[in-house]
């Protein structure tokens, strides 16, 4: 639709509602012209911010429809003689199945312009049949105009047998309207998230506050017409909706106004019970009896109120953690055993903020990797990225970014941006402890692999030299007669060499020389070729891990194949080393006596301080059939 026959449009309709009000308006019919006023205006700007918008499109229709509807009756209406006043009043009743209709496609079809899913598109067609058989009957048949004190044009024989069939087919069907609407609203709420979600709510919110003014109007004053006024609230609030998405938390403003409406409710209904209840047992005391009501009142306000407010935050966020809870929640985490903290801290993020994913990035602000993500099952997204490419939260400790969190759906309101900043605060900690501990664990195996470096090519480098030159000297005592001393320097010799291979070993013990040069899989096969006991090898890396990760994982297996060795009494050894993605899958199984547990200065405890750094976790199921160690480590 252009500019130009948007402002054509709108001057019609604005026209149609100016001459129902000159020519009235009745208060019977006031509803017409507000819901064509509101719905009319809000569709059109809608239209203009946003051609073609499927939504507005259908709020113009029902302002249409409705103009129509409010000057053909009110021109109906009218006490004086307007020429064509039974065809134009006509015009003003017959159509309202079809609008009932056109109204709920509008509120089926919001705030997107289309209907939830395909399934619908049957429901809805079922429902354009009922209001065309009722429409049409309506306008052959003055079945309706009885209600609006308006003429009908026709005069057709079975009037009797249309009205019957009117009277028991009219609130069947707009029975039938109403719950359709519910369900497919009940249905896109419950699908919805994020930006969608919101702007349902503001319109749920409008249409409850308009349902309480008009079910208050009929229990004060009997008459609906408070609730008539705010009618226009559905459509502001649906304008604002598609318009302004971005820019509102309507969760706030729902819970504060569950909790004002159940407090008034308990208030009135509190002071009613002990005023008019009581006033009609004890006459005479009403002063005191208002006295009580406003005492009892007050105490017990409180602790409903709490309880109020407790209601409204499950039915506003649902199971959605507090501030207090995620705190709580990410404290539990950090105190937890190794393994899982990354993970642990998304899952809290997203608990906390009702969010559908959660991902955690480290690094600087030029190059961030994702590290961890929730839920589970959700493919890492690719890196790196900078800061700049990242709607995140960032997280810093000390004045310095260490990484970042990204939320969806993103974006976060004002109290969710504040939850989600505290999290991030403490989640800074733990990436620099973390940070800290991975730089120790590579400053230390850079020094196994110089000192291991240094032992053989410094010191055992010159005690083979020197056993070389003790050779020498029993080879010149057994030339020259002195086989005395020729045996002793043997010795000398015997001891030195084996004093040289426990040196290798203890070498070999800081950094395996071969894990630097050839990589995991032959550093591990070696380990197996030199076991003491059979060892059933499995391996499967195709590629170089990071330095940390291979030392680790060497280390697992070394020290399952010395436990079996020394302590289970094992006759054979299975290990498995398998690379799968981004995780390395390590297990060391033996069939000895079992009882290996992490004691305190173990082995296995320094392995699993080792694993922690790595955000992995050491497994150990030790019984009578034998000891089995399991870990994953991740390596993306």
């Amino acid at each position: 639709m252009t500019g130009v026959g948007r402002g054509m449009l709108g001057v019609a309709i604005a026209g149609l509602i100016v001459g129902g009000f000159v020519l009235g308006p009745h208060v019977a019919n006031l509803h017409n012209g507000l819901i064509a006023a509101s719905f009319a205006g809000v569709g059109l700007l809608v239209l203009h911010r946003r051609p073609g918008n499927r939504e507005g499109l259908l709020f113009v229709a029902v302002g249409a429809a409705h103009a129509v509807m409010f000057f053909g009756r009110e021109y109906g209406l009218h006490p004086g003689p307007l020429p064509g006043a039974s065809w134009i009043g006509w015009l003003g009743v017959w159509p309202l199945p079809l609008v009932l209709v056109l109204v709920g496609a509008a509120v089926m079809c919001f705030p997107t312009g289309r209907l939830p899913s395909r399934a619908w598109a049957p429901v809805l067609g079922v429902l354009c049949v009922l209001g065309f058989v009722l429409s049409l009957v309506s306008a052959l048949w003055p079945v309706e105009h009885a209600r609006t004190g308006l003429g009908h044009p026709f005069s057709l024989p079975g009037l009797s047998v249309a009205r019957a069939l009117y009277d028991v087919a009219r609130p069947v069907a707009y029975l039938l309207f109403q719950l359709t609407w519910v369900v497919c609203v009940v249905v896109r709420v419950r699908r919805s998230s994020g930006d969608e979600g919101r702007q349902l709510r503001w319109f749920l919110y409008a249409a409850t506050v308009s349902a309480a003014v008009m079910i208050s109007g009929l229990a004060a004053w009997g008459s609906p017409v408070p609730g008539t006024l705010t009618v226009p609230l559905l459509a502001v609030a649906a304008g604002a909706a598609i318009l302004r998405y971005r820019l509102y938390d309507i969760d706030p403003l729902i819970n504060k106004s569950l909790v004002f409406g159940a407090m008034a409710g308990v208030v009135t209904v509190g002071y009613a019970v002990v005023v008019v209840g009581a006033g009609r047992l004890a006459d005479g005391y009403g002063t005191w009896l208002s006295l009580l009501a406003i005492a009892l009142v007050a105490v017990v306000f409180e602790p409903l109120r709490g309880r109020a407010q407790r209601l409204a935050d499950r039915v506003v966020y649902g199971r959605r953690a507090t501030p207090y809870e995620a705190l709580s929640r990410l404290s539990a985490h950090l105190s937890a055993p190794a393994g899982g903290l990354l993970d642990g801290i998304c899952a809290t993020v997203a608990d906390a903020a009702g969010a559908r994913e959660v991902v955690l990035w480290t690094g600087s602000a030029e190059e961030l990797r994702a590290v961890a993500v929730w839920p589970p099952a959700t493919p890492f997204p690719p890196g790196p990225r900078s800061s700049g490419d990242l709607d995140a939260v960032p997280v810093r400790h000390g004045g310095r970014l260490r990484g970042a969190l990204t939320v969806s759906p993103a974006p976060l309101s004002a109290a969710e941006q504040r939850l989600v900043g505290d999290l991030a605060a403490q989640a800074g900690l733990v990436l620099e402890l973390r940070a800290a501990a991975q730089r120790l664990v590579v400053a230390g195996d850079a020094a196994r692999r110089r000192l291991e470096r240094d032992l053989h090519d410094g010191a055992q480098q010159r005690l083979v030299t020197v056993a070389m030159e003790l050779g020498g000297v029993v080879r010149l005592a057994t030339t020259t007669g002195a086989t005395e001393v020729a045996g002793r320097a043997d010795d000398v010799r015997r001891n030195l060499l084996q004093a040289t291979a426990e040196l290798r070993e203890m070498a070999r013990g800081l950094h395996p020389a071969v894990l630097t040069q050839d990589g995991l899989e032959a550093a591990i096969g070696f380990l197996a070729d030199r076991a003491s006991l059979p060892v059933r090898l499995t391996m499967s890396v195709s590629r170089r891990l990071p330095a940390e990760v291979e030392s680790t994982a060497y280390f697992v297996v070394s020290e399952g194949l010395t436990n079996a060795a020394k302590h289970s009494g094992a006759t054979s050894v299975s290990v498995v080393v398998d690379l799968t993605g981004s995780e390395l899958r390590v297990q060391v199984d033996d069939d000895g006596c079992g009882g290996a547990v992490t004691r305190p200065g173990s082995g296995l405890e320094g392995l699993a301080d080792r694993l922690a750094i790595l955000d992995a976790r050491l497994t150990i199921d030790s019984d009578p059939t034998g000891t089995r160690l399991r870990t994953v480590i991740p390596c993306g």
